[in-house]
């Protein structure tokens, strides 16, 4: 009576739902399978960060700069250093003499000339005395101009206190730089490209560079380690499973064994 009370819509209602949940644990078995495939093996490893590449990029123009002021400071400083021929000597300074014709201060106005003339220990030579080596360049044998003023009494005054200062080292032998191959007619009183100011203009284009470097090698380095970490941990996990694998297919033979010895 209970099996032809039975509608035929329900006896045929449970095959069917469990047809489809079989479908859909199957789908998702085989979507699990496919995330631990290759795609998601990629979702797993580690992406450089927005942070990583900004660092990387700001070495990289932290080196870029570095190289850029070793060029600047080249021409600027090292070269006329190298380039460069005064050597010391000791020299006497016999007179000082201001010029009655003024020069000319940059087309604005005119100014006086102090012109100093000192004797070089060793040679029975004379030479004009300059300030540094840029000063030997300029057209007049100066060894002091004023600023340029329309001035003339204060021109005048600030003249005559240099001389003043100049004239009480008169007949006293002092230190002076001499190029007798180059400049054979002038001695300088300063050297302005010295080996101290080449090293300092160096040194900062050095730890620039050096500090980009630093900062791109610490990036690859942490991004080395993570790498290295994550397929530690893979390859850990990969033991783990074959050994649990190899302990499961054990324990089935030997249960196997031990049913065969019993029958």
């Amino acid at each position: 009576m209970f099996l032809n009370t039975a509608s035929p819509r329900r006896s045929f209602s449970i095959p069917i739902n469990i047809n489809l949940h079989g479908a859909r644990r199957r789908q998702t078995r085989s979507q699990r399978g496919e995330g631990r495939g290759p795609q998601g093996a990629r979702s797993q490893m580690p992406t450089s960060s927005v942070g990583e590449e900004r660092a990387i990029l700001l070495g990289f123009t932290m080196m870029a700069f570095s190289v850029l002021m070793f060029f600047v400071v080249g021409i600027t400083t090292v070269k006329p250093y190298i380039d460069s021929c005064w050597e010391e000597a000791s020299c006497v300074l016999p007179q000082t003499h201001i010029l009655e014709e003024w020069v000319d201060c940059r087309g604005v106005s005119t100014v006086p000339c102090l012109t100093v003339t000192v004797s070089v220990t060793g040679s029975n030579e004379s030479a004009f005395l300059q300030f540094d080596e840029d000063s030997v360049f300029l057209p007049n044998e100066c060894f002091y101009l004023p600023k340029c003023q329309l001035d003339r009494k204060g021109l005048q005054d600030e003249v005559q206190k240099v001389k003043k200062w100049v004239d009480g080292h008169l007949k006293n032998s002092s230190m002076c730089f001499s190029d007798q191959k180059g400049h054979p007619h002038h001695v300088i009183l300063n050297r302005k490209y010295t080996l101290r100011r080449a090293l300092f203009g160096l040194l900062w284009p050095c730890l620039m560079l050096a500090g980009g470097s630093l900062l791109v090698g610490l990036v690859k380095l942490t991004q080395c380690l993570a790498r290295l970490s994550t397929d530690v941990r893979s390859y850990s996990r990969g033991g783990r499973r074959t050994l649990k694998y190899t302990q499961g297919k054990m324990y089935k033979l030997l249960r196997r064994s031990s049913m065969q010895s019993t029958l």
